[in-house]
């Protein structure tokens, strides 16, 4: 049985990674995941929900730098472990004061306070007052939003969102259209209609409508969003495992099975759901990359995520009116971002589908 599954296993992904796409897809994913992990190390904003706000740098433009003097703040914030700040960044021990020029004379740091282009003010501070390293440069790779924060950081944060909400919705699909949909197949009857009438109700509502609802029951924030997008994306599940299940049970080895009076959970999760092991895959794939869709859509309605969170969707939002003004990229950098991770999930899932295809 083991030398089986590592066969199969061996042949799908040899099939799978001469797939161009779905190799190129994986590898997306496979960034995606990294930038979730790592982003609070690799923003160039670590602050959490990288919500560092400098309103004298708001809607700079792709590419603009600014120097920084370095306040210390008081009392100084903790320095978290390297877990914590892999979790949720690290608060800022200074105060972030952009500046057009400097000097320093004596113990003392004299520079002009940037305020906006071509104004600026005076100001002083003593050296003990700042940073070991008083002054910093920092680039805008990607500008910033009307409130300065650094819109690069906040895409990377803003993986977190997408990839969570993907992967609660992707389990709790399965565990209830996997579920539902194997009992419905295999029992029938009276079983199979209940499981059915419920399957084709839930069906008949619009997606966004019935997430509408969830949300509203459950209330706004993270987890809540995540949740409720789940509870609506199960029927697909439910309908493929129901028409596989009524396919297998009828084939000789399940047979063999009950005549051995094997139970039928063991029947159920042991002989029938590992063979349909492909289609899930698949459809797992399809439900990831229409998650982070549907995310992107509620946080833009102003029903998702909750700021200062960063969400692609959320971010598109706040920006969309700058397309036809002076810095589109504030709202086409986050919607490229949504396109490039639903593609990759749709690329990998039509790989998965050619790689498990028995017939080819």
């Amino acid at each position: 049985m083991n030398k089986a599954n590592d066969s199969f296993l061996q042949a799908t992904w040899r099939r799978f990674r001469k797939n161009t796409g779905a190799m190129a897809g994986l590898c997306l994913i496979g960034l995606a995941l990294l930038l979730c992990i790592f982003g609070y190390l690799l923003a160039p904003d670590g602050s959490p929900n990288a919500n560092r706000m400098i309103l004298e740098t708001g809607s700079a433009k792709p590419g603009t730098t600014f120097h920084f003097i370095l306040v210390k703040k008081e009392p100084q914030p903790a320095l978290p472990n390297l877990l914590v700040r892999l979790a949720g960044g690290r608060t800022d021990a200074f105060l972030y004061i952009p500046v057009s020029s400097y000097r320093v004379s004596g113990d003392s740091l004299f520079a002009q306070h940037y305020i906006d282009e071509g104004v600026a003010e005076p100001i002083a501070y003593r050296l003990e007052q700042l940073a070991e390293s008083p002054v910093e440069s920092r680039t805008y790779w990607l500008g910033s939003d009307k409130f300065g924060r650094d819109i690069l950081s906040r895409l990377i944060i803003g993986t977190r969102v997408s990839l969570g909400v993907g992967l609660v919705t992707v389990i709790i699909s399965l565990l209830a259209g996997v579920s539902l949909g194997a009992v419905s197949g295999y029992f029938g009857g009276r079983t199979d209609a209940a499981i059915q009438w419920l399957v084709n109700v839930v069906w008949s509502i619009p997606t966004l409508l019935l997430v509408f609802a969830i949300t509203l029951l459950l209330g706004k924030g993270f987890w809540q969003v995540f949740v409720a997008i789940g509870l609506t994306m199960w029927v697909n599940v439910a309908r493929l495992v129901r028409g596989q299940v009524l396919a297998v049970k009828e084939l000789q080895y399940v047979e063999a099975a009950r005549v051995l009076g094997v139970s039928n959970t063991r029947i159920i999760t042991r002989h029938i759901l590992p063979n349909m092991l492909g289609p899930i895959l698949v459809i797992a794939a399809s439900i990831f990359a229409a998650a982070i869709v549907i995310e992107a859509g509620l946080s833009f309605l102003g029903i998702g995520v909750l700021p200062p969170t960063p969400s692609w969707g959320l971010m598109i939002r706040e920006h969309y009116n700058f397309i036809i003004t002076q810095n589109p990229a504030l709202a086409l950098v986050p919607g490229i971002a949504i396109m490039l991770l639903v593609l990759a999930f749709n690329l990998v899932g039509n790989g998965l589908r050619d790689a498990t295809d028995v017939k080819s």
